[in-house]
């Protein structure tokens, strides 16, 4: 039995050095699209070769340069956000709306039924549904790293740990990325490479997507349960000293006055959205594919923010900070359903929320920059590991044995049934996200050659896809090539060893759980399929 628990770099490297062993002894390949452009609705298809093997020997030691070079977005997403939150946390903002959120919750059970189901089973249930949501809409990953820094605390002084905050957040939007009912990274490129009616099938995947929050979420109601009765069960008990440390240190101060300086932070604030009300008046939110709802979004927060920051100024900095903090995640929300924006535009955010908050308690640009420099000094660390992890697929990849071992794979399903078909798609889909994270390099990879060979077995397209949704999302809770994991295991201050070994009988039933919901899509007459 292991004494220690190795440092997650160490586990990090020694799969790097792993994956470079096995381009020595795994034989090169790769896809060619064949010549011929394919008609409409149908798919480019595909043939494997062999190729030349490139063996890594010491490219292990390079391969943390290229995993930066290769995971860059995140890395300064982490950066940015890091020193953003750290600017934000100086003002004790969130720690005094954690206490505010607090009293409000215990006031609560002043109610019978809510007294009965538990007004913190009920605030955890409705942040996971709310993050769910936004994994199954628009693929919500990366910027989970923000929200992390912001719930962890508050799952402490609820009495829980930070596995609780990272699930509230970062689980609950892995169950809806895997549930994805209009997702347009994952189900809307399979299904456009698979030759399918875009988001068609929506019936089954969203009942999916209830089953599946069913189970994650209680899961993480009965591990929660667990550690509110004896926190010290929590196997992150002694590396959460740091976040009771900082609540206990950031709550012996509650008591502020409203700083001129925050009043000419409001204006300017207000002037900037109004400009953008004039030159964005009208904004369509597109939820998966199609139409979307068009109105008057920005004018409308405009209006919103201009009410709501007037009446916080009334009360404090801190609390105009909040409204800040408030009317960045709407903003976000409108960016990425109305704006196609990334983790580029949302780092560019919150950077601007973290320069606001500075500002608004009076601090001096000096010290605003020394505190963003403290922030990203804080969680440089996180922001190191990803490029590091980067460094296992860019091994895989310039070793050329990926798809090589994605052939392999595929090979096993000749001459099987239905049922024991899209549950060996399912496996092969759930052990290449191991290798590669990606949801859209994933199914630009593996759709042209799924979909022809269920043509060939006479297995349903859409039931590939499925396949292809689940092995995609489940699996993204627990391996560590993807960067969004590492980034937020960091952040929380989890160990990798210790979150795998609280994670994976999770992950156990959940795969099971894919099984059993792509049986009804060989076996039953569903719309779609």
């Amino acid at each position: 039995m292991i004494k220690k628990v190795p440092h997650t770099y160490v586990i990090v490297f020694s799969l790097i050095v792993i994956a470079a062993i096995a381009t020595w002894f795994v034989p090169g390949g790769e896809y060619v699209p064949i010549d011929e452009p394919p008609a409409d609705g149908e798919v480019q298809e595909v043939v494997f070769t062999r190729v030349e093997s490139q063996p890594q020997t010491w490219h292990v030691f390079s391969a943390m340069f290229e995993g930066f070079e290769k995971q860059a977005g995140i890395i300064v997403f982490i950066l940015m956000i890091g020193g953003a939150f750290w600017i934000m946390n100086d003002s004790k903002a969130i720690d005094i709306g954690i206490l505010s959120f607090l009293k409000f919750t215990k006031k609560l059970d002043k109610y019978k039924l809510i007294k009965a189901i538990g007004a913190n089973n009920l605030i955890i249930v409705m942040i996971m549904l709310m993050f769910s949501i936004f994994g199954a809409v628009f693929g919500m990953s990366e910027e989970t790293i923000a929200f992390v820094v912001i719930v962890v605390p508050l799952a402490i002084s609820m009495g829980y740990d930070s596995i609780m905050g990272v699930s509230m957040v970062f689980v609950a939007a892995g169950l809806g990325f895997a549930g994805a009912v209009l997702n347009p990274f994952t189900i809307g490129i399979a299904q456009g490479l698979a030759g399918l009616p875009l988001f068609s099938g929506f019936e089954y995947r969203l009942f999916a997507w209830v089953v599946i929050n069913i189970v994650g979420i209680s899961y993480v109601l009965w591990y929660g349960a667990r550690i509110k009765k004896d926190p010290k069960r929590s196997p992150v008990y002694e590396e959460d000293h740091h976040w009771r440390h900082e609540i206990n240190e950031n709550n012996t101060d509650t008591h502020h006055k409203t700083y001129t300086a925050s009043w000419i932070t409001y204006f300017l604030t207000l002037g900037a959205l109004i400009m953008f009300s004039i030159y964005w008046p009208v904004t369509t939110l597109r939820i998966g594919g199609g139409d979307g709802i068009t109105g008057w979004f920005i004018p409308g927060l405009t209006a919103l923010f201009a009410l709501s920051g007037y009446i916080a100024l009334r009360k404090s900095s801190p609390a105009f900070v909040l409204v800040i903090l408030g009317f960045t995640i709407l903003f976000l929300i409108v960016g990425v359903m109305g704006f196609g924006w990334y983790i580029m535009e949302i780092a560019t955010l919150f950077f601007a929320m973290g320069i606001l908050s500075g500002a608004a308690m009076n601090r001096s640009a000096d010290k605003i920059t020394h505190l963003f420099l403290d922030g990203a000094k804080d969680i440089m660390s996180a922001a190191l590991i990803v490029g590091l992890a980067g460094g296992i697929i860019v091994i895989l990849e310039n070793g050329r044995i990926v798809h090589t071992i994605l052939h392999a794979m595929a090979g096993g399903m000749q001459d099987l049934g239905n049922v024991a078909s899209v549950s060996v798609m399912y496996v092969i889909q759930t052990v290449i996200n191991i290798v590669i994270p990606s949801g859209s390099a994933k199914a630009a990879l593996t759709m042209p050659i799924m979909a022809p060979f269920s043509d060939l077995i006479g297995l349903s397209r859409q039931a590939t896809v499925m396949a292809f949704q689940f092995g995609d999302g489940f699996t993204n809770l627990i391996t560590p090539t993807s960067g969004v994991l590492i980034g937020v295991l960091g952040v929380a201050r989890i160990p990798y060893v210790k979150w795998a070994r609280w994670i994976a009988p999770l992950i156990t039933i959940l795969i099971l759980l894919g099984v059993a919901l792509l049986i009804p899509t060989v076996t039953m007459d569903l719309n779609g399929f």
